[in-house]
């Protein structure tokens, strides 16, 4: 795990090697009972997972926070607003300072990247969706691929200048990518095909559609899609 690539979820609930601790994100955090990071970095970014059953309720939600139901259902509603019913694979972006009722059926389970510190972005709740109007966008730089530049396209729903925190649905043709630093905090969700994540040691990671994982800052991370795939991320750029 000290790669840097850490998986938060397996679909159909493998076995993961990843090390979580149970913590919260501070004494008001609605989550803090069930929350087990995996990654806290100095850039007041955290991964990890939730454990989540019963009803909650945050007259202002006390940091951002990115989630993807992975199993079970989970009810988010604003007051006055018709609620997100979120099923597995399906994900959404709490703003800090939102009133949020939350109701999550027994057994369901969220994979969550957060970012505390005070927020420019108003509050509110943003679906993030896997069938989102997608742009093209920016490919690896050639020296850093293997082979063909792949088409690639997004859609960036959510944007936080304060703590550099956006979120939104990506998706490319396979490519092959060089073992580099990654550029970015970044959680990623896959919502179809398939990636392999190398380590410097020759590790390979495979995340398959349904898994998320996680890939801090400066870790040593080289990609090898061999089908199209699509994904949900969170990034963050990392000051300095």
């Amino acid at each position: 795990m000290s790669s840097g690539i850490l998986l938060l979820n397996r679909a159909g609930d493998a076995p993961l090697a990843t090390p979580f601790r149970s913590a919260a994100l501070g004494e008001n955090d609605p989550f803090g009972a069930g929350r087990d990071i995996a990654w806290m970095g100095p850039d007041a970014m955290t991964a990890g997972r939730v454990n989540l059953a019963g009803a909650y309720e945050s007259a202002a939600f006390p940091h951002t926070e990115f989630v993807v139901v992975v199993a079970g259902h989970l009810r988010l509603a604003e007051p006055g607003k018709a609620a997100l019913e979120l099923s597995p694979g399906r994900g959404a972006v709490i703003a800090r300072g939102t009133a949020v009722k939350v109701e999550a059926e027994p057994g369901t389970r969220l994979v969550f990247c957060a970012a505390s510190g005070a927020s420019s972005a108003a509050p509110g709740l943003q679906e993030i969706l896997a069938d989102a109007p997608l742009s093209p966008s920016a490919a690896p730089p050639v020296e850093a691929l293997v082979g063909p530049t792949p088409q690639c396209r997004s859609f960036n729903a959510f944007t936080d200048e304060a703590t550099r925190f956006r979120a939104g649905t990506w998706d490319s043709t396979p490519y092959r990518r060089i073992l580099r630093p990654h550029r970015l905090n970044e959680l990623m969700h896959v919502v179809t095909g398939s990636i392999d994540l190398t380590g410097p040691d020759g590790t390979v990671t495979r995340v398959d559609q349904g898994d998320s994982v996680f890939v801090a800052h400066g870790a040593p991370c080289a990609w090898d899609s061999s089908v199209h795939v699509a994904k949900f991320y969170v990034v963050q750029e990392v000051a300095g």
